[in-house]
């Protein structure tokens, strides 16, 4: 991936999950659940817009407590 800044930037999986600090399978669970959405590549793998990842985690920043 050349630059993930770009509104148009497509995340896997797996570099959602190390965003989040979680499992691959958790961001998957989103996808279905219609947390996130997820477009679907040729091969049938999930690929996530990193601008609506940016905005999903600045809002559970936003949420989380700080101690």
């Amino acid at each position: 991936m050349a630059d993930e800044h770009t509104d148009d930037a497509l995340l896997t999986p797996a570099e959602v999950a190390r965003l989040f600090r979680v499992s691959p399978k958790t961001v998957t669970r989103w996808a279905r659940a219609g947390k996130l959405t997820a477009m679907r590549t040729l091969g049938g793998h999930r690929r996530f817009r990193a601008a609506e990842v940016r905005s999903l985690l600045s809002r559970v920043e936003y949420e989380t407590p700080q101690e």
